[in-house]
């Protein structure tokens, strides 16, 4: 029965991708398939487009590809990603662009139409389709502030750029699991579009776990593992090797990863992964079909070798889910730290100061954010502060404050409420951190939007640099 092997390339914007050169060395792949998007970087990008509307991708997509693309061609390895962001074009001309100049050829598909601005900015839509996922409010409270959104599109386009030739997918929003789901379908001869057998269905949902499973680089290969007493025994993440999946003609899946390479497969950390940002363990909703994991099996058969079998698929719905950004107003922030002893005490008159100040200047402001790195900046209000006593026997209390405000000129002056501070304060150590640091802040919008609106619109550009065969 025929299978191919794919593997994992990012799990976000700036990641490693020294393991998927070992991946190609030694991993025997046919692909390679790369997320250079969490949830929240088109936020990112959309502040670089701002800069400069050249940008609005992913620019670690240069030198990464610059680094794999010889090997990949030595041994026939094509490469999916979606560093395209909100600008796969650009994206797709920057890799043209650097492999011209060291003589490289090579095919490359950009996938664009995942881009819906256009539908959530016309005030003719009903606001009832585009309304917040979690709270119903209606799009049209953030309309005239919004600046991207992006739908997630399935596999298809993928599979369309493949089956044409191409090298190297390059595409905008796309649901992270559909980049390794296409190579799958377009190598397996899975059925796709308009699937309803249970066998295509089920298919489909192992191509998605595995999807699932390899979307974040070395998470799914003990990177990131937060057993309790377990962690300290995955070895050598200094040189970890990220997942790698055998799949077969009939779904079913090996997890494993390139010989001689640091972190573990093993059950614990495929299962680990498997539970990631999932809500629904009996209905994870995707563009291409909805997951059941409930009779998933995992079977460890040791020397990072993970079966994969027993995914379950429906039929998916009419919806896809969008992510739009919106202009929220700015935020500055401050960070300095006092000293034993009394540390606490001091932390707290000074805070008292600050709120003092910002009352009486009737500086405009909707949050002021107060923690304490070290104390309870991971967890929050689940961290409990030591009892009062305790609190001023801490040789030193690090305080971080954060303005958040609709007004930039507010932000831009928070800062210069600090360094007086300094001779006419509570003692303090270390400095401030921060004094002129304002960003804008980018609210986001889940909403969801008919198929139909958005698919009509996908479209699959084949480009070659120079000397390529089309």
């Amino acid at each position: 029965m025929k299978s191919i092997r794919i593997g994992a390339g990012l799990g976000f914007y700036g990641d490693n991708w020294e393991p998927a050169v070992a991946t190609l060395e030694r991993g025997n792949v046919q692909f390679i398939a790369s997320d250079h998007l969490a949830e929240l970087t088109l936020a990112i990008l959309q502040k670089d487009r701002q800069r400069d509307p050249a940008l609005g991708y992913a620019r670690d997509v240069v030198p990464m590809l610059l680094r794999l693309w010889p090997l990949m061609r030595e041994r026939g390895v094509r490469f999916v990603c979606n560093a395209g962001g909100l600008n796969p074009h650009g994206a797709a001309q920057a890799v043209l662009a650097a492999f011209a100049a060291k003589g490289f050829t090579a095919r490359v598909a950009v996938v664009t139409g995942d881009d819906v601005l256009p539908q959530l900015l016309d005030a003719a839509t009903p606001a009832s389709t585009l309304a917040h996922l979690f709270t119903g409010e209606p799009v049209a409270s953030v309309r005239e502030r919004l600046v991207f959104a992006n739908a997630y599109l399935g596999a298809a386009p993928i599979v369309q750029a493949l089956d044409a030739g191409a090298d190297i997918v390059i595409t905008g929003r796309v649901a992270d699991a559909a980049l390794f789901l296409g190579p799958l379908v377009h190598s397996l001869g899975w059925t796709l579009t308009g699937a309803t057998e249970t066998r295509d269905l089920d298919r489909l949902a192992q191509g998605l776990t595995v999807g699932h499973l390899l979307e974040c680089s070395g998470q799914g290969s003990g990177g990131n593992f937060g057993s309790q007493g377990a962690w300290q025994a995955i070895p050598d993440l200094a040189h970890i090797g990220y997942p790698i999946a055998e799949v077969w003609e009939d779904g079913s899946a090996l997890i494993t990863k390139a010989p001689g390479t640091g972190g573990r497969v093993n059950f614990d950390t495929v299962r680990q992964q498997l539970l990631y940002e999932v809500h629904n363990p009996h209905a994870y909703h995707a563009p291409d079909v909805v997951l059941d994991m409930g009779r998933i099996t995992l079977h460890d058969e040791g020397h990072d070798r993970v079966q994969l079998t027993g995914a379950r698929g429906q039929p998916p719905s009419n919806q896809l889910k969008v992510v739009a950004g919106y202009r929220d107003g700015y935020k500055a922030e401050v960070t300095w730290g006092f000293s034993w002893p009394d540390a606490w005490d001091k932390a707290q008159a000074a805070q008292a100061t600050i709120r003092a100040q910002l009352q009486d200047k009737r500086i405009p402001h909707d949050e002021l954010y107060i923690e304490y790195p070290g104390l309870n900046s991971a967890h929050g209000a689940l961290a409990p502060l030591p009892h009062a006593d305790a609190l001023n026997q801490l040789n030193e209390v690090w305080t971080r404050m954060v303005l958040r405000t609709p007004v930039k000129a507010a932000a831009d002056g928070f800062g210069r409420l600090f360094p007086w501070l300094a001779l006419s304060g509570p003692a303090y150590t270390c400095g401030f951190h921060g004094l002129h640091n304002t960003s804008e802040l980018l609210g986001i919008w889940p909403t969801l939007i008919p198929r139909a609106a958005v698919e009509a619109g996908v479209r699959v550009e084949l480009l070659s640099t120079p000397g390529a065969v089309s």
